[in-house]
């Protein structure tokens, strides 16, 4: 029966490769967008975390996307903050989504103050010199054209200078002076959000408790009533799929399409190929083989289709995360084992599906009419 079945496979290699490579397609599809969908979430998560700071105070309410608050507090506020018992270091930002040739955070900085939060890893150049300079990390520094000390760099449909090239990890890849920020915004003397370090403690608990009373501090200071004061535990846990909009109907929505198209192409595959075989399967059942031992040949043919598109899919998914590693190295691309194994379980539960009915007439046909069939 395994010859027979490798035999099916061999006898029509155009349908089987069509076949596979519709599975390898889907497996190609659900890797790769939640490679994007957690990479960019992740990837948030890593730089909000290199940023330093232990909490972070912006008005409005709680938003785990900060791009989404207007620069709208008064950067003085910095001078109020760092006056509140436990804490150590205010930095006042002014955080702007960008859409250009990518979607990015720029971020406008007061550079002594950020740089107080945890201290920036030169790899060339040094800190701002003039209010058109600009800080960019190694990654924005690869990419595409590639850029070095003095370049010039496009943002904000305005021309910067590259004075420095830093390690990445903190929170954006491209810094500004953040009085030029918030002149192009037109919001002179703003910011967006306020980075805070507390007092350091020897304990998780310690630490806590220095920064409940922080928050209380900050909520009871007349004007910052309605602020939004969250601790870095408490931002970073905000960053997932549960608390992003529509981010897990956006997932959802996709790898149903990649499962639907794995399928349809499974069925009509299968079925022609039940179709065609008509007359084989009456011999088959002729010389004994039940209802059991057919549908477990159209399956196991199905699943060998199956296998080798998976193995495909996953294959070319970790190419494309070399080639666009290589071309775009901003771009956060993650695959994980945990997402490979739910793409290969949907990947090969779709084909098993898709085969079942076609697998379900083959075992029904009369050997009789089968084997009278031309």
């Amino acid at each position: 029966m395994n010859k027979l079945i490798l035999g099916n496979l061999v006898h029509r290699p155009l349908r089987s490769m069509i076949s596979a490579f519709a599975v390898a397609i889907e497996v190609v599809m659900i890797l790769s967008v939640t490679a994007i969908f957690f990479g960019i979430l992740n990837g948030n998560r890593a730089q909000d975390m290199g940023i330093g700071m232990d909490m972070v105070a912006h008005p409005g309410a709680t938003n785990a996307l900060l791009n989404g608050n207007a620069a709208s507090a008064s950067v003085k506020y910095a001078v109020l903050l760092r006056t509140l018992p436990h804490v150590k270091v205010v930095s006042p930002v002014n955080v702007k989504l960008t859409i250009g040739t990518s979607v990015e955070n720029v971020y406008g900085i007061d550079y002594e103050t950020f740089n107080a939060l945890r201290p920036f890893t030169f790899l060339q150049g040094g800190p701002f010199k003039g209010p058109m300079d600009i800080i960019i990390d190694d990654y924005q520094a690869a990419a595409k054209p590639g850029y070095r000390l003095g370049d010039t760099v496009k943002v904000l449909n305005h021309d910067f200078t590259v004075c420095g090239i830093v390690e990445h990890g903190k929170g954006s890849r491209k810094f500004i002076p953040l009085e030029t920020l918030d002149a192009i915004d037109g919001v002179p003397g703003k910011a967006s959000a306020f980075y805070l370090r507390t007092d350091d403690a020897s304990t998780e608990a310690a630490k806590q408790k220095i920064q409940d009373a922080v928050r209380q501090e900050i909520l009871g200071t007349d004007g910052l009533q309605d602020w939004s004061v969250q601790t870095l535990n408490e931002l970073l846990s905000s960053l997932t799929p549960e608390h992003i909009p529509a981010f897990n109907v956006a997932l959802d929505v996709i790898i149903s399409i990649a499962t639907i198209i794995g399928f349809l192409v499974i069925f009509q595959s299968m079925y022609t190929a039940v179709m065609e075989r008509t007359r084989e399967i009456g011999i088959l059942k002729s010389m004994g083989a039940g209802r059991f031992m057919i549908v477990s040949a159209v399956l196991r043919e199905t699943g060998l289709l199956a296998v080798v598109g998976v193995v495909l899919g996953v294959a070319f998914s970790y190419l494309l995360r070399w080639f666009l590693r290589v071309r775009f190295p901003t771009l956060s691309f993650q695959l994980t084992l945990e997402w490979d194994a739910i793409a290969v379980a949907i990947a090969l539960g779709g084909a098993l599906l898709g085969a079942l009915y076609p697998a379900l007439k083959a075992a029904r046909k009369d050997p009789i009419d089968a084997l009278s069939y031309e």
